[in-house]
């Protein structure tokens, strides 16, 4: 089991420890870390406030999120090189609760999911995020991506929409009301962000792309607004208030200061009164974002071990991702998680530890303090272009695009119903239903499978004649609920006027309640027609199952041997001492 220790194992740092504890840590791998952590710093300050914007809130608290999660979470986690910090993701989660409860709702429904990440480490579920199909996960990231890039309409074309609605179809159709207010010098710097995005990695520089996308986003606001043609940007956009009562526009370049979640808010908010009512109505957000973290987190681990050749401890990235979200909060650090383009960008940069996560953390925490004003440049819709970008990476298009035309039909259902879910409902509600479905689906196909076949006359199964008036079924897969139904009313009809009947079954590793239950009343019924049944070779679980169920052979008139040969030759000793009988029988001539 050492092998798989990864899979059960839960340890606070775990990550660190396993590579501190290592002798091949020194300088060299210090050095790389460094360089590794201050490239995805710089790479992270954008995305933060880009996505920090999306979900409703002011740009400084993805940073905050950034560094304050995004340190404590590698320092914690059991991942060692995923980068943590605020991702798009969770827009379609945020953005509604935002709308509903301000910053102060947020901030609590991303305790009670850090909280629940916590119990689910210590509860070790961790290893079953592999039991979420392929067709849930991409359909319900490409329904998440639909929903950012429509959210990203609005500041890209620069629309003067005063209030989203809350539906998607309302969202659409507010968006269209609202083109004949496009301000054209907004649309030309998003096009301009996002032309340069498109095209930068044809270059093959190791420099990521946004950055000069945004760069030359900037530049020509900066141009635009001194020509008088009016393009929002992050000043124009955000104001803060000091402790003092100094207002001013853009990023406030100070720290964040402890304050109870409930009573933190942005201009035009009203503080929250904590109370199990409020807690309570949070919880099934909360629940939504404890799970798409976990999933999202995990998942990126899974990747970045196929990367490095490492393995991750899943039970303890739970616990280090549900650490950051109760204590981020606190600071006014939004919910995060591990973001997958950040994380693949360390491995690329030279990460060796978590050490270069939290050195990408302290990079955020340098920026803020003293790059606030550059950042208020920035422009809005540069920040819609760069998730546009976001967007559609998650999106995985072309993996979709490939379930969709080679996986078998039930596999594209469940991809459709979690994406139609996602973009019109809820992702709670799309990932439930895709797991349901999926289950459902997959215990039918594997019901299917489970057959009864007559090898009477099948000489390498059976090595002697069949008595007349008997019959030897083979039945191959899991007796469980749904497929032992099938299989022993199938069986049921064949054995219709026979005098007995051998079961084979070492090809039936499961028998569960359900299949104990049905075989039960196979029994009663040939014991009700006088049909014999002999039972042979059951493998470990099944015998488990009867043992734990005190199942008695003699009280369902069924005889139980360990093997088929046996089985077979207590039927020949039965035939033969019938024969001798009936030869013995008065009025019976010798041939």
């Amino acid at each position: 089991m050492a092998h798989r220790r990864h899979l059960f194992s839960l340890r606070l740092g775990y990550a660190l420890r396993e590579v501190l504890a290592g002798s091949r840590y020194g300088r060299t791998q210090l050095a790389r870390d460094l360089v590794a952590g201050v490239t995805v710093g710089i790479i992270a300050i954008p995305l933060a406030m880009a996505l920090a914007i999306a979900i409703g809130v002011a740009p400084q608290y993805g940073l905050y999120s950034a560094f304050i999660a995004g340190f404590l979470i590698p320092l914690a986690g059991g991942s060692r090189y995923s980068v943590s910090g605020p991702t798009a993701a969770f827009i379609v989660i945020l953005v509604p609760v935002v709308e509903q409860y301000g910053l102060a709702g947020l901030l609590i429904a991303s305790i009670l999911a850090g909280a629940m990440q916590m119990l689910m480490a210590l509860m070790r579920l961790g290893r079953y995020i592999q039991y979420i199909p392929e067709s849930v996960t991409l359909g319900f990231t490409a329904g998440i991506a639909v929903v950012i890039a429509v959210l990203q309409v609005k500041d890209f074309m620069g629309l003067d929409i005063a209030a989203m609605p809350h539906s998607f179809a309302g969202k659409v159709a507010a968006l269209g009301e609202a083109l004949p207010t496009i301000a054209l010098p907004s649309l030309y710097v998003g096009l301009a962000t996002l032309a340069v995005m498109l095209m930068w990695p044809r270059l093959k520089t190791p420099l990521p792309p946004h950055l000069p996308a945004v760069l030359v986003g900037t530049l020509l606001a900066v141009a635009l607004n001194s020509l008088g043609l009016d393009v929002a940007t992050i000043s124009s956009t955000f104001h803060y208030t000091l402790p003092g009562g100094t207002e001013s526009a853009g990023i406030p370049p100070v720290l964040p200061d402890f304050q109870w979640p409930w009573l933190r808010t942005q201009a035009g908010e009203e503080s929250l009164t904590f109370s199990w009512s409020l807690v309570r109505d949070m919880l099934s957000a909360a629940f939504a974002i404890a799970m798409l973290g976990a999933i999202e987190s995990l998942l990126c681990a899974v990747v970045l071990d196929g990367m490095t050749g490492k393995k991750h401890s899943a039970n303890s990235e739970l616990m280090g991702q549900g650490i950051g979200n109760v204590v981020a909060p606190f600071f006014g650090g939004i919910t995060a998680t591990a973001a997958i383009a950040r994380s693949a960008a360390n491995v690329k940069a030279g990460a060796q530890s978590p050490l270069a996560a939290m050195v990408h953390a302290l990079v955020v925490l340098v920026a803020l303090v003293s790059l606030a004003g550059l950042l208020g440049y920035l422009p809005m819709a540069s920040m819609a272009a760069l998730l546009v970008v976001v967007a559609w990476n998650m999106s995985e298009a072309p993996k979709a695009l490939k379930l969709l035309r080679n996986a078998p039909f039930s596999d594209v259902l469940v991809f459709g119903v979690c994406f139609v879910l996602t973009v019109a409902m809820d992702m709670v509600i799309a990932i439930t239903a895709g797991v349901v479905l999926a289950s459902l689906l997959f215990m039918k196909n594997i019901a299917e499978m489970t057959r009864a076949k007559d090898v009477s006359n099948d000489r390498k199964l059976v090595d002697t004649d069949v008595p007349e008036g008997w019959k030897v079924f083979k039945i191959n897969g899991p007796l469980f609920f749904a497929a032992a139904e099938l299989v022993f009313a199938e069986l049921s009809l064949l054995c219709r006027g026979q005098r007995g009947v051998v079961l084979y079954l070492d090809s039936v590793p499961i028998l569960d309640a359900g299949g104990l239950s049905a075989m039960q009343r196979f029994l009663g019924e040939c014991a009700e027609s006088r049909t014999d049944v002999y039972l042979a070779d059951f493998q470990f679980q099944p015998l488990k199952t009867l043992a734990k169920a005190r199942f008695n052979p003699a009280e369902h008139g069924c005889q139980v041997f360990p093997t088929l040969s046996s089985a077979l030759a207590r039927l020949e000793e039965r035939a033969q001492k019938i024969g001798t009988r009936n030869e013995n029988l008065p009025g019976s001539a010798a041939v």
